[in-house]
């Protein structure tokens, strides 16, 4: 008898398939001016790793790669759109510079990143401030559009077709919450 339970409870369970991903934030995408506005204020240029949080079809990711050759990975918790960014990378020829993840912006390493990408809804940037200053290297450029960091003050806010885009540096010193920390880098 327990053997048959077991034996129900394991066929339920397998066919059930693997657990479904829950998709908080709407999939807005990004104009293509808008696109070309971000990776001009974050002065993309070759060396540089650009992340795009949230990336729904890679277009930032892809263009970044295509402009400029630089790397890009691009990171969103929808399989369906991380399929989608893969076949666009196909179709763009540009398959062995970038990656695109499935995963949650909050758990993923992104600190390689020299340049990260973002179109997140404000509560998702202001959560996310905290692990920005945490992982990234001081000099790494943070653009967002559409929202803002709240009382991080951007360097540079620019208004494309009626869209905020707004570029941060991650600075050598920073303050996180109460706790004030210097970074010192050798390069």
């Amino acid at each position: 008898m327990r053997a048959l339970i077991l034996g129900l409870v394991a066929t339920t369970c397998f066919a059930q398939g693997p657990p479904q991903v829950m998709v908080n934030a709407p999939y807005v995408t990004t104009p293509p001016e808008v696109v070309d506005a971000m990776l001009r204020l974050a002065a993309v240029h070759r060396g540089d790793v650009v992340y795009d949080l949230g990336c729904g079809d890679g277009r930032i990711v892809i263009a970044a790669a295509k402009r400029y050759g630089v790397k890009g990975v691009g990171i969103d918790i929808n399989p369906e759109r991380v399929l989608e960014a893969r076949a666009n990378a196909r179709k763009a020829g540009i398959e062995a510079l970038v990656k695109f993840d499935i995963g949650d912006v909050f758990e993923v390493d992104f600190s390689a990143a020299t340049v990260v990408m973002m179109y997140l809804l404000p509560d998702l940037n202001q959560r996310l401030r905290p692990k920005l200053w945490k992982d990234l290297k001081p000099g790494t450029r943070v653009v967002s559009h559409a929202f803002d960091m709240g009382d991080w003050k951007p360097e540079k806010k620019i208004v494309v077709d009626k869209s905020p885009i707004y570029l941060w540096t991650i600075p050598a010193s920073r303050t996180v919450g109460r706790v004030s920390r210097s970074i010192w880098l050798t390069r």
